[in-house]
């Protein structure tokens, strides 16, 4: 268990850091250390909030798992409001404390997860059953997809939506009883990509980038000459030529096409080996976790982080139509970034209290003194 928390926490280190590095580099040419001081502010709460995840005890999560949904709910709907939540490129997703930017969708991704964890756990002997078993989950999580996806934010909804589904599998939820809610949601999203028209040029550059290449996929393709003009070793940290206004919101979404560009494709392969890396350490501490609600709640904040890496880079390869989800540890934000550190200091949690039931000595029962009886 320790090799596995050493690893895990290396390996956040390590991106964290570059991620710091490649902010910089991005930005510096047209806003200086202005990104990089900010992001090493969030660094700060961050890693506050990973230690006090990490020292408190995670069971004391299942007494808080619903108040933490219902707030999670609440904020959804204020960001909706107008004069409350801040629009910006046309969604509101952001509360803005003059200048201060917290993006609620980003703390209810955990309140989910630790919803789901804490259902799971109370209604294990349900959850074979198509009420409890989905119906009741089901709606907890449309709560949350709804209001997300009419932000609108549809990389987040995709996301949470993956992650709810797998952790009801986990819970025991019948694949019978998953899939019909499966392709009903997978129907409701391809129609309202349908009649979304900029969502369905999105769709429509992806499918054909050369052709939409000056215009709504400007963003991938100038992400694709980055990643190509870097090669195995890159142009060199700082001598990346997209980061010079070629390529939109490169210190966030796209940071990883200016890491292709100037570290070339061994930086890249690592990126992905840390998060490989990250999953199986964050799985391995999942399964040895004392209790359901300790596997479920480090399971789905594993699949959380490793799924949303898995879309970032899908997207800026082109793999995946754009969605505009951070790249965790790396891109610049703070609400992503502190909702990343917490994620991690919960499984460190998860690891810590594994650990004091490792630590319980085995009674050899030999030794035991008979007992005789008349």
């Amino acid at each position: 268990m320790r090799f596995a928390v050493t690893t895990l926490a290396f390996c956040v280190a390590a991106l964290l850091a570059l991620g710091l590095v490649m902010l910089y580099s991005s930005s510096m040419t047209q806003d200086g250390a202005h990104y990089l001081i900010l992001q090493l502010i969030w660094c700060v709460c961050g890693l506050s909030l990973c230690a006090a995840s990490a020292t408190l005890d995670y069971r004391l999560l299942r007494k808080f798992a619903l108040p933490i949904f219902l707030i999670a709910l609440v904020l959804l709907v204020l960001v909706l409001v107008p004069h409350i939540g801040r629009k910006i490129n046309g969604a509101r997703r952001w509360f803005d404390f003059h200048g201060v930017r917290f993006q609620p969708s980003e703390f209810a991704k955990l309140a989910l997860v630790i919803l789901l964890a804490w259902y799971g756990h109370y209604f294990q002997r349900y959850v074979q059953t198509l009420g409890r078993g989905v119906v009741v989950p089901g709606v907890l999580i449309a709560l949350i997809l709804g209001l997300v996806f009419v932000e609108p934010d549809r990389g987040t909804t995709i996301l949470l939506a993956a992650v709810g589904g797998a952790m009801l599998l986990l819970s025991g939820v019948r694949w019978k009883c998953i899939v019909p809610p499966v392709v009903l949601g997978a129907v409701a999203l391809a129609v309202s990509i349908f009649f979304d028209p900029m969502r369905m040029r999105r769709v429509m550059s992806w499918w054909d980038l050369e052709q939409h290449k000056d215009g709504v996929g400007y963003q991938a393709y100038q992400a694709m000459i980055a990643l190509g003009s870097g090669g195995w070793t890159g142009l060199g940290l700082g001598n990346g030529r997209q980061k010079l206004g070629f390529v939109p919101e490169d210190h966030t979404d796209f940071i990883f096409s200016i890491i292709g560009e100037e570290l070339g494709l061994i930086a890249t392969l690592f990126i992905l080996l840390a998060f490989v890396i990250i999953v199986s350490c964050g799985i391995y501490i999942a399964l040895q976790s004392r209790d359901t609600f300790g596997f479920l709640l480090g399971t789905g904040i594993t699949l959380l982080i490793g799924l949303q890496a898995a879309i970032n880079i899908g997207v800026v390869t082109s793999a995946l139509p754009n969605k505009g989800l951070p790249l965790p540890f790396i891109s610049y934000g703070g609400s992503n970034l502190m909702a990343m550190f917490t994620c991690v200091g919960i499984l460190f949690s998860i690891a810590r209290h594994a650990q004091a039931r490792e630590r319980i000595p085995a009674i050899d029962t030999d030794e035991l003194p008979s007992r005789q009886y008349t």
